[in-house]
């Protein structure tokens, strides 16, 4: 019985198909590695988050939290809230005996909200383009590799259709070798496709709801130093 494996088609295959199936190989290589490498991301700043959440709400003060944000590198609501905390140090260093303003007016304070609710949108942005890193490549292969692998196909069976020349016989015996090489390609990029495709949508989700969450946690920072600065006044 003739051997049909994937691995004699490669090495029977043409110059052009090797370098297809080998480009799908890199593919496919890279993207099993991000995918498990998010895995394990996306799980370590889960953990890390209900952790710092939970310990941020028991914290007395804002310099507590801060020293327990500075200890997890993980969570992006750590890493915002010492985006925000930083920000507020220096709005207070502006406004202290040094500083040249006149009065520490409530009309500053409110401005010095603004200037703390831009640190934290970009904070968030950060770390959203951080957790996001590498999902493009994904996007790419879901997207070319199918075409990639066609290509592969389509040149497979015209070396088919020139082989059928050269021989001058059109048998099944003389088409069906170079036709199943060339289909190989095709099904190699779909194989490689597929999985990047529901990975990458998976993936989005999840940091879809990281981001809500970023959100909700900046809203309630800055609740909590507008309840502050009311206070004050």
């Amino acid at each position: 019985m003739e051997d049909v494996s994937i691995i004699k088609m490669f090495i029977d295959a043409g110059p052009m198909v090797k370098f297809v199936m080998l480009l799908l190989l890199a593919f496919s290589i890279g993207s099993w590695y991000i995918v498990f490498m998010k895995f394990i991301l996306l799980k370590k700043v889960r953990q890390d988050s209900e952790e710092f959440l939970d310990t941020f709400w028991k914290c007395k003060n804002l310099s507590e939290a801060y020293k327990v944000a500075q200890d997890n590198i993980v969570s992006p609501e750590a890493s915002i809230f010492k985006t925000g905390y930083n920000e507020l140090q220096k709005l207070g260093k502006n406004r202290g005996p040094s500083s040249s303003e006149p009065e520490d007016t409530f009309e500053m304070r409110m401005a010095g909200m603004d200037n703390l609710k831009r640190a934290l949108d970009k904070a968030e942005n950060v770390e959203t383009r951080r957790l996001a890193k590498a999902l493009t490549f994904l996007a790419t292969t879901g997207s070319a590799t199918p075409f990639i692998g066609l290509f592969g196909t389509v040149w497979g069976i015209m070396s088919s259709f020139q082989e059928i020349g050269r021989r001058g016989s059109a048998s099944l015996a003389v088409v069906a070798p170079g036709i199943s090489e060339a289909l190989v390609a095709t099904a190699a990029g779909l194989a490689v496709a597929i999985p990047a495709v529901i990975f990458f949508n998976y993936f989005s989700s999840k940091i879809s709801t990281l981001e809500n969450d970023m959100q909700r946690f900046s809203a309630d920072f800055l609740n909590l130093v507008e309840r502050d600065l009311i206070s004050k006044v």
